[in-house]
């Protein structure tokens, strides 16, 4: 291809994705690649596998995982702010939120989407059948809620599963 008829198809492309809304290069490639992708760091116990469970789940969803083992997972919850009523095993930070236990992934997709004023997500204790926690010997799962939070500890239900996942 002549670089005079690449630069005008360049150009073009540039004028789309400007028009489109996709003003940075990293805005075209997640448009056109269909997923973007959100770095996450999580924080967990070396000896919990459930949280192993959810960050594979989580991977496959398109997050880039930075795992950290942690020795004293009650203080690294004190140092970011997870209020104890939101407390579970394992606490992620991804796009300034703070993600506290085995949320599914359609409702971390919908947190990132909606970008609610709030501190963080989370699915409190470990229920039976929440991501990282489905059962292999056909247990039913417990039915649990995800919940936002505040930096003040308020905490309100984002989404019901009456039935587990």
């Amino acid at each position: 291809m002549a670089r005079s008829v690449w630069i005008k198809w360049v150009m073009g492309l540039w004028a789309i994705a400007l028009l489109f809304g996709f003003n940075t290069p990293i805005a075209l490639a997640e448009a056109t690649s269909g997923a973007a992708t959100h770095p996450m760091t999580i924080y967990r116990s070396e000896n919990c596998s459930c949280c192993g469970k959810w960050m594979e789940q989580v991977q496959a969803a398109g997050f880039e995982i930075d795992d950290h083992f942690v020795d004293d997972m009650d203080a690294k919850k004190e140092e970011l702010g997870v209020p104890e009523a939101a407390s579970s095993c394992h606490t992620a930070v991804v796009d300034g939120y703070l993600v506290e236990g085995h949320v599914p992934v359609a409702d971390l997709q919908r947190l990132l989407a909606e970008r609610p004023a709030v501190a963080g997500i989370a699915v409190p204790g470990m229920p039976m059948g929440s991501p990282g926690m489905e059962s292999d010997d056909g247990e039913p799962s417990d039915p649990f809620s995800v919940v936002t939070f505040t930096k003040d500890g308020t905490v309100e239900v984002f989404q019901d599963y009456p039935e587990g996942v």
